[in-house]
């Protein structure tokens, strides 16, 4: 999986969130107000770990809607 932190490190789609992208801190994201299933975090190697977000499908625990990007 790529270093990229627009992209889940779960399934390597793009993960939507405000944070990646910006210079500075936001204010407003999807993550921070949903619950993260706890075994999709305990799924990732401790070098993904506080990288990048999960995709919202990854964060509830669900399975990819396509395969895994190629980055």
């Amino acid at each position: 999986m790529s270093n990229d932190t627009s992209r889940c490190p779960c399934c390597g789609q793009l993960n939507q969130c405000a944070q990646a992208g910006a210079d500075a801190p936001v204010s407003e994201c999807w993550c921070f107000s949903v619950p993260i299933a706890a075994e999709q975090l305990a799924k990732l190697p401790p070098e993904q770990r506080n990288r990048s977000c999960l995709c919202p499908r990854c964060a509830q625990g669900l399975p990819p809607e396509t395969p895994p990007a190629n980055s």
